[in-house]
């Protein structure tokens, strides 16, 4: 697939090794794109280490995706790096390293725990939207893709209230911009991953992978490989959409392991 072939991709949230936001700036480069990363952590730097290429070709940035300063001089200096950012991979949010945040009954959630939620997952993807869409609008080409979940938009589950507002906020949003953005060649469009094997999986959710249809727990870069088909000029009559990757877990009523 040549359709992100040098195209200049932003990835936010891949600074873990085995996690999604890592996958898609790995499977991105490999597929001939220019690759910025950015995370919280200075880990964020081993992963530029491991992407292939040198300067001119991938890109790393400490940000705080909530800070509005740090994502307009994000997009600022990789657009300085690489040249004019062409694809967007929302990934960053879920969870933050160095910070532990228990799942709560909505009814017992806090407001410092809803700000928290909404602002890493939601208002992160919109600073960063906002900041280089109207490149992508001027240029008459872009690609917006959301890590979104079926957590929110598709399913709920108990004491996820705050994270499945952000995620289905995330496809909301996605759905009025494609057709704001349409106009200019811009699709956006959201991933909703299911039970992913991560570095931050828990135990339950890996054995929770073993009963889908496809009896497992879903990789990263299974995940990766459908964001770079979103992120490709192939795509390109596909927007306002929610792709669902989750071994078919969401089609089955019954979730129970029977003799």
């Amino acid at each position: 697939m040549a359709g992100v072939q040098g195209r200049v991709a932003l990835v936010t949230g891949a600074g873990s090794a085995g996690a999604i936001g890592f996958s898609c700036a790995r499977l991105l480069r490999a597929a001939g794109a220019k690759v910025a990363i950015t995370s919280t952590t200075d880990r964020i730097f081993e992963r530029l280490g491991e992407l292939a290429g040198g300067e001119g070709e991938s890109f790393a940035k400490l940000a705080d995706l909530t800070d509005r300063s740090q994502v307009e001089a994000l997009v600022a200096e990789t657009e300085a790096a690489l040249g004019p950012i062409d694809i967007v991979v929302n990934n960053a949010g879920m969870v933050q390293v160095g910070r532990d945040e228990p799942s709560t009954p909505i009814h017992e959630t806090s407001d410092e725990g809803w700000h928290y939620g909404i602002d890493i997952n939601l208002t992160s993807c919109f600073l960063v939207t906002r900041a280089v869409l109207p490149g992508m609008m001027e240029r008459n080409y872009g690609r917006i893709v959301q890590m979104s979940s079926v957590t929110g938009p598709v399913v709920g589950i108990h004491g996820s209230a705050v994270y499945g507002a952000a995620k289905a906020g995330m496809l909301g949003m996605a759905k009025s911009l494609a057709i704001e953005a349409g106009p200019h060649n811009v699709t956006v469009n959201c991933v909703g991953p299911g039970w992913i094997h991560t570095p931050s999986s828990g135990e339950d959710e890996v054995i929770a992978g073993r009963y889908t249809p496809a009896g497992r727990a879903g990789t990263p870069d299974e995940i990766g490989h459908v964001a770079v088909f979103l992120a490709s000029e192939e795509a390109s009559y596909i927007t306002g959409q929610l792709i669902v990757v989750d071994g078919g877990n969401t089609l089955q009523e019954h979730k129970v392991a029977f003799d």
